[in-house]
């Protein structure tokens, strides 16, 4: 977990014991039920009770049988653009070469009866690749293919205009599948693949206008990939990589080893609505060097218990949060729908702390500390810019860093039961910080400067929210611990018009 972008402390027994934290680090949450609604909307149970495909073929398509090796590809290869494609129930195949995939044209629609299965057997890497645009599937299961790391199964190039709906995605290396511009992934279940349920990732060009809604995200990263490759960032439920424009609404993120949904560089315009994240081992959302967004109205428990039962176990005093905000805010030269990150409606209960707010004061553009390497600012796209003596001027001193900036956190209802955490400290801040510059020697943000510049001076605010339970509060760095008062009082004012009050009497 890139949480500051270095490597967490090996955790101690000692410290474990002195922390109160009393399961041990490694230890998940059983498998969590359904719950009965999120937000308005009733939560996404598409892995137990998919919708049914066609059981007859549709007027003038064309009919694949599993009995024959081979046989969508093949008929994908001889069929012209907009056909459409029904497979009979069974296990369908391809030939046993890695690379074999299918490949489709333009316009193609993939309709599964029901009990259609499209198996990679663990011999093949891809199930539907290639640059063909607003190909459809439907209604389909597939399954154990071996993608490499970083990855996908389905529409493994990243094609644009892809739906897919009423699919199981299972099962599978890598991710279950790649994201392309304008793809629509609806009501489908993602479940226990190696990486990722979704890698929405474009390498060739803007991915934009992005749409995930009513899917069941369950149990992906079954290969534990950041235990095998320590701070690689590469885990979890979904990731998104530069994405402009994203509507994340009414899905279940649940039980994924690592984060549920994380955007990571360089990401714009994301509404995260009506969600329900629920007992991921790491943080429920990780929103990082990212731009605009509005989170509202989501159902976010029993998160980060794991992860942070780990950093706390390892004597860390960082607060490790459910809903972390690295290096993202609002900013009103990247267009988007706001022009703020605004956090609200949403209930909090039950996990491992709340909402951070961080800043890393060595991470930004030409840093050897960025660990985005290569990457800059939506402001700065030029890298080489950002270098002494220019960079300590304007504007380059503002436009060459991402920036914690315009957060509004409002109207929410955080509860905190540490007995059911099983957890005496660590698991109960909100926080507000950054670390001591120190990084590179040239840097021109070294000291206190940008952690006085996120708690006084960036418009990040906490108000009108409703606190159930113990809360700490953690200003300007670690050591900063205070009691709501404190958090109330000059010079944070932070929270005007919330409230804090024992479990008792709620």
């Amino acid at each position: 977990m890139r949480w500051r972008n270095w490597a967490l402390p090996v955790a101690a027994l000692a410290v474990l014991v002195a922390t109160g934290c009393e399961s041990s680090p490694g230890e998940r949450a059983e498998q969590t039920p359904a719950p009965a609604k999120s937000g308005a909307r009733a939560v996404a149970r598409v892995c137990a009770k998919p919708a049914a495909g066609p059981t007859k073929a549709p007027a003038g398509a064309v009919t694949v049988d599993p009995k024959v090796v081979n046989d969508l590809a093949a008929k994908t290869r001889s069929s012209p653009a907009n056909t459409t494609f029904w497979l009979r129930p069974g296990k369908h195949t391809l030939e046993p070469d890695r690379h074999a995939q299918v490949i489709p044209k333009k316009g193609n629609r993939y309709l599964g009866a029901p009990g259609a299965v499209l198996d990679g057997r663990k011999k093949n890497q891809y199930a539907f690749g290639g640059d063909a645009r607003d190909v459809t599937i439907r209604h389909l299961t597939v399954q154990r293919f071996v993608a490499p790391h970083d990855q996908g199964v389905v529409n493994h190039d990243s094609a644009d205009g892809w739906v897919i709906e009423h699919a199981k995605i299972q099962h599978n290396s890598g991710a279950g599948l790649m994201a392309g511009a304008r793809q629509q992934v609806r009501a489908n279940c993602l479940r226990e693949n190696g990486q990722y349920g979704m890698n929405a990732y474009k390498g060739t060009g803007p991915l934009r206008d992005l749409v995930l809604e009513g899917n069941e995200i369950v149990g992906n990263n079954t290969g534990d990939w950041e235990r095998r490759r320590e701070g690689c960032g590469c885990t979890g439920g979904v990731k998104f990589w530069a994405v402009d424009g994203a509507d994340i609404r009414g899905n279940w993120v649940h039980d994924n080893r690592g984060t549920g949904l994380w955007a990571d560089t360089n990401n714009n315009d994301f509404r995260i609505e009506d969600n329900v994240l629920d007992a991921n081992d790491g943080a429920a959302l990780i929103y990082e060097t990212s731009y605009n967004a509005v989170i509202r109205k989501n159902t976010i428990r029993r998160n980060n218990w794991v992860e942070g039962r780990k950093g706390a176990s390892g004597g860390d005093t960082f607060p490790f949060a459910t809903l972390y905000l690295s290096e993202s805010g609002g900013e009103p030269r990247v267009r988007a729908r706001t022009d703020k990150i605004e956090v609200y409606r949403n209930l909090l209960e039950n996990n491992w702390s709340g909402i951070t707010l961080w800043e890393n004061a060595d991470r930004f553009c030409n840093s050897p500390a960025n660990t985005s390497s290569g990457d800059c600012t939506l402001l700065e796209k030029n890298t080489d810019r950002c270098a002494q003596p220019k960079i300590a001027t304007k504007p380059l001193y503002a436009d060459c860093r991402w920036k914690t900036q315009r957060v509004d956190i409002h109207t929410n209802r955080f509860v905190l039961d540490k007995s059911v955490l099983k957890c005496a400290a660590m698991c109960d801040r909100m926080a507000v910080l950054a670390n001591y510059g120190t990084y590179p020697k040239w840097s021109p943000y070294k000291g206190d400067r940008v952690a006085d510049a996120i708690t006084h001076k960036q418009g990040n605010r906490w108000r009108d929210n409703v606190y159930i339970g113990p809360w700490k509060f953690v200003a300007h760095d670690p050591s900063r611990v205070l009691d709501f008062g404190q958090w109330q009082g000059a010079p944070y004012e932070q929270d005007a018009s919330s409230t804090l009050r024992a479990r008792a009497g709620e």
